[in-house]
């Protein structure tokens, strides 16, 4: 017989991990809420329509398609199969797709219901995403997007929005980031100023591997592109940029000097650092000119978030977009969106060993009893720590005590309630502390208050 197993690239996740998932989940949800985001959810699926194309050819080769229901091949004609080329076959048996991102089924939702909502509309959205990608290590099939967007409005005020919400994210979870911020009008300016306005996308994709392979390798890649050495000398400057975010952008006025479009990218970025100083942000925020990000879809600020202590990629990141709806035939809505990456934040908070030691979720007291009639008064008990929030459980049948102590320890219960004759003729139960080992004998009252003392 076949050992079940689950398909590769994705995960299980025991009641423990669920705990911690959750944990970060519920986090960022609070913190959206506490901004004024409101929640939506949409299909798993949507029409293979509405998804191909939008993330270019790619992307089209990463989407599941979902065959269509019943006989999927009586709409190929006899004949056609062994003559149709792939695509063509998937035109024809699949009409659906799991959705690879949240960002163009919001769009598509957007345009859907442009007449129920009111804007600037503010959405948050936590769901799996599915992509064919070849699994390796922090790459999933199946993985959580946390996703929060604020469409119909320019002002950057939402920019700062955002750059608070990581800011509260991060420090309630504890983990030390930078924020890195660059501007795709900056990354424009920089093309128009050495010539190259065609190669932009050429340029940032070697500036983004500065970090990686350094100035030389750099240098040689962007010349390999057909980038003139004229074009690469008036580069340097702008690649050895150094000092504080005010000193880089006053270098970047003088470089940038003839560019009105890279101008206003150093006017808006100025404008969204100053607002971060008003306001105190504590994250460090870095101006990074080698920061890209998926350039030909964002048209403004660019954000991604690093974790300090955790060799691992962007753990956030987004930025802003001025046609996010375009696609779907609704031209000038102009948004600002940012990701939080659940998968990797939980690989961070795991190698740190940040989780707090109880979640809301564990069972904090459990009864344990020596017989049936103790049981019941157990039931009675437990009814009325429910009602008051406090999550209580009830070993079902009146085993060796050993066994169910076991049961306890295994689920890290803190707190077991031992009830036998005596205690039933005293009216109250045995209290044992489950990490010290002490126990004592307590009224209901007393029960109540020692839990709710130990939140």
């Amino acid at each position: 017989m076949q050992k079940p197993s689950i398909p590769k690239g994705t995960r299980d996740f025991t009641p423990l991990e669920m705990a911690n998932r959750n944990y970060i989940f519920d986090t960022i949800k609070e913190v959206f809420r506490l901004y004024g985001f409101q929640q939506i959810e949409t299909p798993a699926m949507e029409n293979l329509s509405t998804l191909m194309g939008k993330y270019g050819e790619e992307g089209d080769k990463l989407l599941f398609k979902i065959l269509n229901s019943g006989d999927f091949l009586n709409q190929v004609p006899e004949g056609e199969l062994s003559t149709l080329s792939s695509l063509q076959l998937t035109g024809k048996i699949s009409e659906k797709g799991l959705r690879y991102d949240l960002t163009v089924p919001f769009a598509r939702f957007v345009v859907q219901n442009r007449d129920k909502i009111s804007f600037p509309f503010k959405r948050y959205q936590i769901q799996p995403v599915w992509r064919a990608d070849r699994p390796q290590k922090g790459r999933y099939r199946e993985f959580y997007q946390c996703d929060v967007d604020v469409v119909g409005s320019d002002s950057l005020l939402n920019e700062l929005e955002l750059i608070q919400i990581v800011d509260e994210v991060y420090r309630r979870l504890n983990i030390r980031v930078v924020l890195k911020l660059n501007n795709r009008k900056i990354l424009s300016g920089i093309a128009e100023m050495i010539g190259e306005a065609e190669k932009i996308t050429d340029i940032t994709v070697a500036i983004d591997k500065l970090d990686k392979i350094g100035l030389e390798k750099v240098n040689e890649e962007i010349a390999s592109k057909g980038i003139s050495k004229e074009a690469i000398a008036l580069l340097q400057p702008i690649l050895l940029l150094s000092g504080t975010n005010a000193e880089k952008l006053e270098q970047l006025k003088s470089v940038l000097a003839g560019s009105e479009i890279g101008l206003k990218g150093i006017e808006e970025i100025s404008t969204i650092i100053g607002l971060c100083e008003t306001m105190k942000i504590d994250t460090p925020i870095e101006l990074d000119l080698t920061l890209a990000r998926g350039l030909n879809y964002y048209t403004g600020a660019i954000f991604e978030v690093k974790a300090l202590d955790v060799q691992i990629g962007s753990i956030t990141g987004g930025g802003r977009y001025d046609n996010l709806t375009g696609v779907f035939g609704m031209e000038g809505v102009s948004g600002v969106g940012i990701s939080f990456g659940a998968d990797r934040i939980y690989d961070v908070l795991n190698q740190l060993e940040l989780y707090p030691e109880t979640s809301a979720e564990q069972t904090r007291l459990l009864f344990v009893s020596f017989g049936w009639k103790e049981l019941n008064y157990c039931l009675a008990w437990a009814a009325q720590l429910r009602k008051l929030g406090i999550n209580t459980e009830v070993y079902p049948e009146p085993a060796k005590m050993k066994k169910q102590m076991s049961y306890a320890d295994g689920k890290k219960i803190p707190f077991v309630a031992i009830v036998g004759e005596t205690e039933m003729i005293a009216g109250k139960v045995m209290l044992k502390d489950m990490k010290s080992g002490q126990q004592q004998l307590v009224s209901r009252e007393e029960l109540i208050a020692t839990l709710g003392n130990a939140e």
